[in-house]
């Protein structure tokens, strides 16, 4: 991954188009994604594989791309291309969840699983994400952060939060200010 650390905390599918800050790529490689993947390995239901491939990375850059877009749209109040939904959905297809029935000896027991390659099931996890985001009336109160070289998303869960980040953005923008108020004197 680049020396840039990705934003997390936000909904996995801001954490997702996230990746893509205003320079670089942070899903550029196979070991991106899996460096990424285990970072947030707490929020999702696969386990992070040993080795990620390159097909697996294309599957999750492809959901990245159609949900950034999808979400700029409905963030701002704008119908989603039909592609992009379709795309979504398709990923979603890919590799579909069933809840798994087994005895385990007592009782009837529920597991959810997914099929397919480690990174088609990534990939439906992710638009899955992205759908409960997009379906979810909160979408509109998604900012992108203010800072000048900034292009983060995050769901303002408070009306005068402005950056993505209080320790990112925020305190650049801070001590920028700071800098430009005290140059004059």
């Amino acid at each position: 991954m680049s020396d840039l650390v990705p934003l997390t905390g936000e909904p996995l599918a801001l954490d997702l188009v996230n990746t893509r800050p205003a320079v670089g790529d942070l899903l550029a490689t196979p070991g991106d994604l899996r460096a990424w993947w285990s970072l947030q390995a707490d929020r999702l239901p696969e386990e992070v594989p040993l080795e990620v491939t390159a097909a697996d990375l294309v599957a999750v850059q492809a959901v990245r791309e159609h949900a950034a877009r999808a979400l700029d749209r409905v963030r701002r109040g704008d119908e989603p291309l039909v592609s992009d939904l379709e795309a979504l959905n398709q990923a979603q297809r890919a590799a579909p969840a069933i809840n798994e029935l087994v005895w385990n000896g007592s009782a009837v027991a529920a597991t959810r699983r997914r099929d397919g390659s480690p990174g088609r099931r990534l990939a439906a996890s992710l638009a899955e994400a992205a759908a409960e985001l997009l379906a979810d009336p909160a979408v509109t109160g998604i900012r992108e952060c203010e800072a000048d070289d900034c292009v983060m998303l995050f769901l303002a869960t408070h009306p005068r939060r402005r950056w993505c980040s209080a320790a990112r953005c925020g305190n650049r923008m801070r001590v920028a200010r700071h800098y430009h108020r005290h140059k004059a004197i």
